[in-house]
């Protein structure tokens, strides 16, 4: 992977998390949507302001992962990259004409 393409990734993967729905797709695991509405908003806000990239947490520089604490429980984010079938990874995930970003927020004892 070039330099260019993990600058588009992170872009992508920006897009994914400021555009819920747009950028990506969604999914909440039920940790997270067995929380009162009022948290879940508040986690996803997170989410889209999220800027504490670090070489830990981010190693490749793609922006695809991130935790912190909301309400005393840690959360984590994660964007993965599939094909437009959604059956197998992204072998482009600077493309998005080949690729489908899913963000998925999870507490982190779900993982």
């Amino acid at each position: 992977m070039t330099t260019n393409d993990t600058a588009t990734i992170a872009a992508l993967n920006d897009l994914c998390r400021k555009a819920m729905g747009i950028g990506g797709r969604l999914f909440q695991t039920s940790g997270i949507t067995s929380l009162p509405p009022q948290d879940q908003a508040a986690i996803r806000e997170k989410v889209e302001i999220f800027d504490d990239f670090t070489p830990d947490n981010d190693p490749h520089g793609e922006r695809d992962f991130g935790a912190f604490a909301h309400n005393g429980q840690r959360i984590f984010w994660k964007i993965d990259y599939y094909d437009r079938t959604l059956s197998r990874g992204s072998e482009a995930p600077a493309d998005p004409s080949q690729t489908v970003r899913v963000l998925t927020i999870m507490l982190a004892s779900e993982y």
